[in-house]
């Protein structure tokens, strides 16, 4: 069974998309679409801006979700012999046939919109509207988020509790489960910085400090939850042509009203990637393909799935 898996925020590089929107006439048809949509041209900022031009959330979101949209749909539509999907096959993909989907963070919005759950318009509107509120978060209260290499989930949840219990430094939580041992904590930057310590006396091999606007995936995200609620409730989401595994519980989801209320409350909940790709190999992938820029979910893939799993990408 073959999973596709598409990329969250921070896979981003310039000159993402433009290969697509120069050899495939549906691409460029998407891409001007979403400019049209956005009131801006977003695709000249993919192409040609620099890479603090695209760490804006207000780009980086939007451009990942056009990025990996563009792909599935050109994977779905392009005629065999074609340049495109010529690419395709060389990197061992014959078409955009998922038996499941899944997204990273962000990255749900485009699983969701690959699998026909969300129209290309109402998820680009979705994402543009979650990139502004989640600015706005971001701007109310310094905030961060840093990785954590090399302890137990268990070890890294007491420490961030904590923390958080002293209630001298704000609040500190465990974002993103990305692969056993590597795990993101987010929060206030004084919590942050004091559950990190803890950490590297626990036997943390290493703390990195990401390169973030804020708190992603934590309580200092619920303004945007709240911001976010209205649109999320009037959006017009119907049953994907597959299951959708979602962030927040890692479990698979075909129905709208479920699938709503995981895309609110993932805002302020961690990302359960690390179960995602286990409960998908359970449920029988032995084939994953990422959609999007970078790599990241199939290094990951490849830490988590079993060695004889086949794993792919293009971007």
């Amino acid at each position: 069974m073959k999973a596709f898996v598409f990329p969250g925020q921070g896979a981003q590089f310039t000159g993402m998309g433009k290969d697509l929107y120069e050899s495939q006439p549906l691409a460029k048809e998407l891409f001007e679409k979403a400019n049209e949509i956005l009131g801006w041209r977003i695709s000249d900022v993919m192409f040609e801006g620099s890479a603090e031009d695209l760490k804006q959330t207000k780009v980086t979101q939007p451009a990942i979700f056009i990025h990996s949209v563009v792909l599935a749909k050109c994977l779905a539509q392009s005629e065999e012999g074609s340049e495109f999907r010529a690419k395709a096959a060389e990197a061992g993909i014959a078409g955009f046939d998922p038996d499941m989907v899944a997204g990273h963070s962000l990255g749900e919005f485009s699983a969701l919109t690959a699998a026909g759950a969300l129209s290309f318009e109402e998820g680009l509107t979705l994402v543009s509207k979650r990139a502004f509120a989640m600015q706005k978060a971001c701007e109310l209260k310094s905030s961060t988020m840093a990785a954590v290499i090399g302890l137990e989930d268990k070890i890294i949840e007491d420490a961030c509790a904590e923390v958080t219990g002293r209630g001298d430094c704000g609040v500190v939580v465990a974002a993103n489960y990305n692969s056993h041992g590597q795990v993101v904590i987010s929060g206030d930057i004084e919590a942050v910085a004091a559950a990190g310590a803890i950490l590297k006396e626990k036997g943390a091999r290493r703390v990195l400090p990401l390169q973030v606007g804020g708190a992603f995936h934590s309580p200092l995200m619920d303004p945007a939850r709240v911001e976010l609620a209205e649109a999320i409730e009037k959006a017009v989401i119907v049953k994907p042509i597959c299951p959708v595994y979602q962030n927040v519980d890692a479990l698979p989801h075909t129905d709208p009203e479920e699938i709503k209320k995981n895309l609110l409350i993932q805002l302020t909940n961690p990302v359960r990637w690390a179960q995602i790709v286990e409960k998908m190999v359970a449920d029988g992938a032995n084939e994953f393909v990422e959609l999007g820029p970078g790599t990241v979910l199939q290094g990951l893939a490849r830490k988590l799935a079993p060695a004889e799993t086949k794993i792919t990408g293009l971007q």
